[in-house]
């Protein structure tokens, strides 16, 4: 079997946002008012959306209230692939490439959400990993703002006969080297409870039967809030905040983060850097005392100013 499903085109999604979706979304992920206000407040003449917005939006799609998670959820079919069980599925790894600034507010034009499959890997008893691509784009003139990669990992739902899968690249951080920074984000039993409001009602963040049916012992913080959280944290530390400092993020989640957990990531500068000034810098988060939650994290940015540290 050589990559059952590739290829495979979901329907388009439209999507939507409001200025104030753009600032719940900067607040359930860490801004600050003393130096991030034009994150945080509609009228500042600098105001913009935090660029990795965009990753919540195949969740909210149109929706301005809660939805039914589970239902919103339900699989479209992939041809030559089992259909997997949406209650038991957690993320992989996440990439993504920013093309064009966001607006901060949809109004006015039609966005949608265009997803293909890139590969459905079976990973044996442990499970199945869904590898897609995501594209934002204007539906009027076919600009992509955002490209986003990503892998959803459907927990003991493997062993149905298909293709192992290759190895991705690994970006471990420098050997050696000491940090450039580092920086800290302590969560509260209310930061899921806070960042589901952006669009992902999963009820896994929310109460604890369903981490308990899953193995997690109880509820457990998105991943792609530590992905988010983070991404503000470097680029508040590398970039100087400035969205157009940031060209393109990615991490793994390698493990659970739970509610009331210290996150500590680490930075470290490459001294790569491409044509258009952006440097690769390295970076892992990970729960104070404990194990790793992001790996395999790299970013392309502009580094502004003096690297800040202990954020």
């Amino acid at each position: 079997m050589s990559n059952p499903g590739q290829g495979f085109e979901y329907p388009p999604s439209a999507v939507t946002w409001l200025k104030r979706d753009a600032l719940l979304f900067a607040n359930s992920i860490g801004a600050t008012a003393q130096d991030e206000l034009h994150f945080l407040y509609e009228l500042h003449p600098d105001f913009k959306v935090f660029p990795t917005y965009s990753i919540i939006l195949p969740f909210k799609k149109t929706s301005s209230d809660v939805i039914d998670f589970y239902a919103s959820q339900r699989a479209v079919p992939i041809p030559g692939v089992p259909q997997f069980d949406s209650k038991r599925v957690v993320d992989g790894q996440r990439s993504i490439k920013f093309l064009k600034e966001l607006p901060t507010s949809s109004e006015g034009r039609q966005f949608e959400i265009r997803q293909k499959v890139t590969g459905v890997w079976d990973k044996g008893k442990a499970g199945t990993v869904l590898d897609t691509q995501m594209d934002l784009v204007d539906k009027t003139n076919g600009d992509v703002y955002a490209s986003i990669t990503g892998s959803a990992f459907f927990v003991g739902q493997g062993g149905w006969g298909g293709p192992k899968g290759p190895a991705t690249p690994n970006y471990p951080p420098p050997a050696g080297k000491t940090p450039d920074a580092t920086f800290e984000v302590q969560t509260t039993k209310e930061t899921a409870l806070l960042y589901r409001l952006n669009g992902d009602y999963n009820p896994l963040h929310a109460t604890p039967e369903p981490g308990k049916q899953m193995g997690f012992g109880g509820e457990i913080i998105h991943g792609l809030y530590s992905w988010n959280s983070t991404a503000h944290g470097i680029l508040k530390a590398v970039g100087g905040s400035d969205p157009a400092n940031i060209k393109e993020y990615q991490a793994r989640f390698a493990s659970p983060v739970k509610p009331g957990d210290k996150l500590v990531t680490k930075i470290w500068r490459t001294g790569t850097v491409d044509k258009d000034g952006f440097e690769e810098v390295r970076f892992t988060t990970e729960v104070a005392g404990g194990k790793v939650c992001l790996s395999n994290g790299r970013a392309l940015l502009k580094v502004v100013g003096p690297v800040k540290s202990k954020l």
